[in-house]
């Protein structure tokens, strides 16, 4: 499942963990009078559903987001991503150093301590295979509250489109899945391996990933030509819902 809007200048949009393509709304609203927006949904996420493999791991996520721009015969863009899409496109950057010709990363995940240089996929309880069944709405706030920087930012409206994804078959357990097949490996060698401009935006109230993890991962891009950071002040992890403008 993907949205192509607008004419001019490609960027692609990738979400976060959980989310969907539907994030990026009001991205897409603001910059498609003047570019070409493609945004899509991961496997396990939003309208495209379940993997047929089985396989989410993060070399085959960013694999098929390579056969995916291939597929739509996109040259050369300007790459966005948030959280886990913000790794993903970073790996794609990497592996594509000339398709890319700028990178935006929103709060991206990879240098939290719980998956940090990881070599090992975290165990997950499988009693954690009950949300397949029994998934409370409450849970996907209580989620989503915890990113936010200022909770009173957080509409119902947001909060019934991520359970509304949720709730599409196979997607839970899919999403589990991804949790129990997500491994960082090096890094800190992948961001500087980077050889693309980069445009950082983080949420100084990020709890998922601390602030104090943007003035790292920005010392990390010693390859990349220019480097931008711009910490959103009473912002949290999920900038892009908490402050649409703004960011965009």
């Amino acid at each position: 499942h993907y949205r192509d809007e607008g004419q001019g200048p490609v960027i692609v949009l990738m979400h976060a963990n959980y989310a969907s393509l539907f994030m990026w709304e009001p991205w897409a609203a603001a910059l498609r009078d003047r570019y070409r927006v493609v945004r899509l949904d991961m496997t396990a996420h939003g309208l495209t559903g379940v993997d047929p493999t089985g396989d989410y791991s993060l070399e085959r996520t960013v694999a098929m987001f390579g056969r995916f721009v291939d597929a739509l015969g996109l040259q050369r863009f300007v790459l966005g991503g948030t959280s886990l899409g913000g790794t993903v496109a970073m790996h794609y950057t990497v592996a594509n150093p000339g398709r890319v010709e700028r990178l935006i990363l929103v709060s991206p995940g990879s240098l939290e301590k719980d998956v940090r240089g990881r070599t090992t996929p975290r165990e997950i309880p499988r009693v954690a295979d009950l949300l397949g069944y029994v998934t409370p709405r409450a849970l996907a706030a209580a989620l989503l509250r915890a990113g936010y920087g200022d909770r009173a930012r957080l509409p119902d409206a947001v909060i019934d489109e991520w359970y509304e994804m949720w709730m599409r078959a196979g997607n839970r357990p899919a999403m589990l899945a991804r949790l129990r097949q997500y491994v960082s490996g090096d890094v800190e060698g992948k961001i500087g391996a980077v050889r693309t401009p980069v445009l950082l935006l983080w949420g100084e109230k990020n709890p998922r990933v601390p602030v104090a993890l943007a003035y790292e991962f920005q010392k990390l891009l010693t390859g990349s030509p220019d480097v931008r950071l711009e910490i959103l002040e009473g912002i949290g992890h999920m900038a892009v819902q908490e402050a649409p403008e703004q960011t965009a």
